[in-house]
């Protein structure tokens, strides 16, 4: 558990204090609060309790050196974003190949589509947490709009908004989750 005694400060906070005065404390109590996180992350991908476990050991390791040498500006998604290429990494090392010519082929393209329904996994996720970094009226306006299909109308009953201010909201909000997105494809 995190001592109640930090839980005030922010992820950018902790981060700031260790960029202060190099106390990797303040990269454990960072850290410690996303640990539920990377283990769910590490199951979805790897299936294997013990596996996840070490999983994140290795993302926690990885994540104490990169912060000695970047700047990071979204703690948790910097922190998904290795977990995802850690599983990702592990599993195409794991991969076999068989060794009839024709089945080989079949486990490349088969490998292939696996990937590909990763990628598109990792970023509906990091969508998923652009989302989440929104204001209030965006965040709101977009998901009644993208994901309940909600007319301008029924978004405008919805919330209390006028119409022009849904409508100002979904395009800011399509423009800062572009903005949001790029960032976190950069990590």
């Amino acid at each position: 558990m995190i001592q109640q005694t930090f839980k005030h400060i922010t992820d950018i906070e902790l981060l700031k204090k260790f960029q202060t005065d190099q106390n990797k404390e303040w990269l454990g109590i960072l850290l410690q609060r996303y640990t539920m996180l990377l283990l769910g992350v590490c199951m979805k991908y790897l299936k294997n309790e013990e596996e996840a476990k070490d999983a994140v050991q290795q993302i926690f390791l990885k994540a104490l050196s990169e912060l000695e040498k970047y700047q990071v500006d979204y703690p948790k998604s910097w922190l998904y974003k290795i977990a995802c290429n850690y599983c990702l990494m592990k599993l195409r090392d794991q991969k076999t190949y068989l060794s009839i010519d024709n089945e080989t082929i079949l486990a490349e393209t088969i490998e292939q589509d696996n990937t590909s329904t990763i990628e598109k996994e990792i970023n509906l996720n990091l969508l998923e947490a652009a989302i989440e970094e929104l204001n209030k009226e965006q965040k709101t306006c977009i998901t009644l709009f993208y994901l309940q299909k909600k007319s301008y109308q029924q978004i405008s009953s919805i919330t209390g908004l006028s119409l022009l201010q849904v409508k100002s909201s979904i395009q800011n909000g399509k423009r800062n989750l572009k903005i949001l997105m790029e960032k976190k494809q950069s990590f």
